[in-house]
């Protein structure tokens, strides 16, 4: 998910992309597998890999997860990123909505989700080598791990609160065409965040990412240049 931004960044700092738990390589947990598990997961990693500081970058469900870790290590994080996300608890529809879909995928497989959605997690008109990555990250990801995240992320807390209390440097970014969580989502972050910089980028949906990662790339150099002044 992240390729473009190893690519662009590895060269001169240290880039850590986890599996998040039941996605890639990382161990598949059925039932219901909450932020907070994630949060703990990522921590653990880095405790592992002697990482005590570091920017927190997280796309959709990750920007939740990385808020969690806002409020469970504040002191450790020196700069966020949150892209495509929100901050507001889940609706009790949208609640009923995830519980269905966990359900599905579990009784279906990923494919016939995966072919649905595509075009709301890229743009219809996004490259056809980016629609080809992210339907095949999609269908290789487990459908235990995707359904135990779904139902999961249902549970999550309000992370309004937190928002005030992240004092580090922040970037939050939104496609312009992003129907998952429109740009009002990000520009009521921005708002909230007490040193945060907005950029919508033009010609992508959910995942810009992939779909536009110079524009994506220009804005998190600019972020992380201004931790380093920090």
């Amino acid at each position: 998910m992240w390729a473009p931004q190893i690519e662009a960044f590895s060269a001169g700092r240290r880039v850590i992309a986890p599996d998040l738990r039941g996605y890639g390589a990382s161990p598949v947990v059925p039932g219901v597998t909450p932020l907070s598990d994630h949060a703990r997961d990522i921590a653990s990693l880095l405790d592992g890999l002697e990482v005590t500081e570091f920017v927190l970058a997280g796309l959709s469900m990750g920007g939740q997860i990385a808020l969690e870790c806002c409020a469970r290590f504040p002191d450790r994080v020196r700069g966020l990123v949150l892209a495509d996300t929100f901050a507001a608890p889940e609706t009790p529809a949208g609640r009923i909505t995830r519980a269905e879909t966990a359900d599905r995928l579990l009784a279906e497989g990923m494919r016939g989700y995966a072919d649905e959605v595509l075009e709301g997690m890229v743009a219809p008109y996004a490259a056809p080598a980016v629609k080809t990555h992210v339907h095949r990250m999609m269908t290789a990801t487990s459908p235990e791990g995707a359904a135990a995240a779904l139902r999961g992320r249902a549970e999550r807390p309000d992370y309004r609160p937190v928002l005030p209390r992240v004092t580090v440097p922040a970037l939050v970014v939104v496609g312009a065409d992003d129907t998952y969580t429109p740009v009002a989502d990000a520009q009521a972050l921005h708002a909230a965040l007490p040193d945060s910089a907005l950029t919508v980028v033009e010609g992508a949906a959910h995942l810009p990412n992939l779909e536009r990662p110079r524009e994506f790339n220009t804005a998190l150099a600019d972020l992380l240049a201004r931790v380093d002044g920090a």
